[in-house]
């Protein structure tokens, strides 16, 4: 039996297209240039010192704010650059390869966070700058500052990138499309940081977990590839179902994962979808497309997941079929060898009706007993045939146990059939014997009963004729075969037991038909003597038997009688009967009884002619022979 699984999509190509998966996730959430996470810093992220608002430039540049915030000199260094990093690797690459604009907005802070803020983005900041707007102290003396200080502290700020000095809002919105601005600054875009804050950190936890599960499903997949399959059903179902349950937890996981992502994808879309006329800004457009590019990498990890789960527990189940089937077969095999045995052991074919009966009896019940066999072994063997047509990876081994199944079948149908053919010719052969010899006794006991003294007359002759005319008739009754066509036709039975019987109770047959042929004959003689006239002498009165001397009136002396046959109301002497009950011994006397039949009729023929010559003589004449 097969106890190995060849895959039709292997380990190594679910591995594959589930790496293929993490990569794709990674270059979509720009793991390359974001080494941060949005929930590792979202305490500064909260704070909002500095903010994506989504808006751009007149070249597609991302603009990132700097909102009024009075403790901006006191942030950490470290919280500046991770939230900087942070918020310059969200835009894409290509937007992102413009450059950024920065908005500083100071209008209600002193100059010394206006040099704080050009420090720290001329030190720490890691994208490529393209221009900074500056929106002055609103107060006299510190937009003064601000002049002077620009004009005069320019080169420490160790940046080439061109600085503007803007005295309001209005003068921003001559450098930036209003659309492209917040409210706070005077533009209409609609801008909830706290929304943005949820947003990005919901969709990077969903990269996150998506990337988690497709490397789960790598080991999952590496462990049912080198998973050895057991040998036994009961092992195999266990290990069935222990995969199963582990692709179900799987498989849950993946659903509840494809609902928080539609459901992420309708929040992040909500604004557009609940207000008609509204626009996606390019942060919620991005959002939108992130989402929707991380649905197409879990549909793909489902489909590879599904793939290779679907041809594995085939397998498995293939390989649980055929276990079954191999264990079926084995005692199904067993069962037919056993009939086959059995069958071969019924060797027997009768060596009379009675015995062929008996035999035929035993042979039913076997037939009987193989109903139950044949039955499982051939519906086994239509199950082979399925799963062979259902394309089955042992096939090979499968189809040469369902030529076995049906070979085994077949040897013993056509055995029995063999055997009723045997044994039905045995019984017509027992019964054709059978037959010959009742046709034979009952010839014995006619041709017995037909009394000498009876067929003196040529009224008994004809009566004794037309019995046997009669009982010659009867072989029509008896569709006797002649020797050779009995021969010919039970050829194949005739073993030395039964062609001796054969020959013996043919040999019967011919001897009894002679017999008959004999009588006939000698019945046919008596009737041919019975018609010649003999011609009637007066007797004289010294012809009386009172004359004659005691050696003259005895003419039994001249031709003694002698009936070795019996008359039909003599009965059969005990030696005679228990002589009948041998066949040969029977034969044999029928054809001396007939000779002695025809030798008694001759010689009582002989002796009236005799008589009647003797009463023609006259006394006298008779006297004077006597005398002289």
């Amino acid at each position: 039996m097969l106890s190995c699984l060849k895959e039709e999509m292997p380990p190594q190509e679910l591995t594959r297209r589930l790496a293929t998966v993490i990569t794709h996730v990674d270059e979509i959430m720009q793991q390359e240039v974001r080494p941060l996470m949005a929930v590792e810093i979202i305490e500064q992220l909260h704070r909002q010192f500095a903010i994506l608002s989504g808006g751009r430039g007149e070249d597609g540049a991302p603009i990132i704010t700097f909102p009024e915030f009075s403790g901006f000199k006191h942030i950490p260094d470290e919280d500046f650059l991770n939230v900087m990093t942070y918020l310059t690797s969200i835009p894409s690459v290509e937007a992102a390869s413009i450059g950024f604009v920065v908005v500083i907005d100071r209008r209600r802070d002193k100059w010394s966070s206006v040099k704080a803020s050009l420090t720290r983005i001329a030190v720490a900041f890691p994208g490529n700058l393209q221009l900074i707007f500056i929106l002055r102290p609103s107060r006299f003396i510190q937009r003064t500052f601000t002049d002077i200080g620009i004009k005069y502290y320019q080169n420490e700020f160790k940046t080439k990138v061109p600085i503007i000095m803007v005295n309001s809002v209005s003068d921003l919105h001559g450098y930036i499309d209003k659309s492209q601005l917040t409210r706070e600054l005077g533009g209409t875009l609609e801008y909830r940081h706290g929304q943005w804050v949820n947003h990005r950190t919901a969709i990077e936890n969903f990269a996150l977990t998506l990337k988690t599960t497709a490397q789960m499903l790598q080991t999952f997949g590496a462990c049912l590839a080198t998973t050895e399959l057991p040998r036994s059903m009961l092992s195999t179902e266990d290990l069935l179902m222990s995969h199963t349950r582990q692709r179900d937890k799987l498989q849950d996981e993946l659903k509840l994962l494809g609902k928080q992502g539609t459901t992420l994808l309708s929040c992040v879309q909500e604004p557009a979808t609940k207000y008609p006329n509204s626009k996606l800004n390019l942060n919620q457009f991005e959002n939108v497309t992130t989402m929707e590019r991380l649905l197409v990498q879990l549909d793909e990890t489902e489909k590879a997941f599904s793939q290779f789960w679907s041809e594995h527990h085939l397998k498995l189940n293939q390989c649980l079929q055929l276990q079954h089937f191999e264990h079926d077969f084995c005692k199904a095999k067993l069962a037919l060898d056993n009939l086959l045995e059995e069958q071969a052991e019924f060797t027997g074919i009768g060596d009379s009706v009675m015995h062929v009966e008996q035999l035929l009896k035993e042979h039913k019940k076997l037939e009987e007993k193989s109903q139950e066999p044949l039955e499982k072994a051939q519906l086994l063997a239509l199950i082979g045939d399925r799963l062979i047509q259902s394309h089955h990876y042992a096939a090979d081994a499968i189809r040469p146990r369902c030529v076995e199944l049906r070979h085994l079948c077949d040897d013993f149908i056509n055995g029995n059939k063999k055997k009723w053919d045997i044994l039905g010719k045995s019984l017509e052969f027992h019964r054709q014997l059978d037959k010959v010899s009742q046709w034979c006794e009952a010839g014995i006991y006619l041709l017995a009963s037909q009394a000498v003294d009876k067929c003196q007359s040529r009224e008994g002759v004809d009566i004794a004729l037309n019995d046997i005319a009669t009982f010659l008739g009867t072989v029509k009754e008896y569709p006797l075969l002649s020797p050779k066509e009995f021969y010919n036709e039970f050829e194949l039975l005739l073993t030395l037991d039964a062609k001796a019987k054969a020959q013996k109770v043919l040999q019967r047959l011919d001897d009894v038909q002679e017999i008959f042929h004999k009588r006939q004959v000698s019945l046919m003689k008596l009737a041919a003597k019975q018609t010649r006239p003999v011609q009637p002498v007066a007797p004289h009165p010294e012809s009386s038997p009172k004359w004659m001397s005691s050696k003259t009136s005895q003419p039994s002396t001249l031709v003694p009688l002698a009936h070795p046959l019996r008359t039909s109301e003599e009965p059969y002497t005990e030696t005679e009967l228990n002589s009948r009950g041998k066949e040969d011994d029977e034969t044999k006397f029928e054809v001396k009884n007939e000779e002695i039949f025809e030798s008694c009729h001759e010689r009582r023929n002989l002796e009236l002619e005799q008589q009647a010559r003797l009463r023609d003589l006259s006394p006298r004449r008779y006297s004077s022979q006597y005398f002289k």
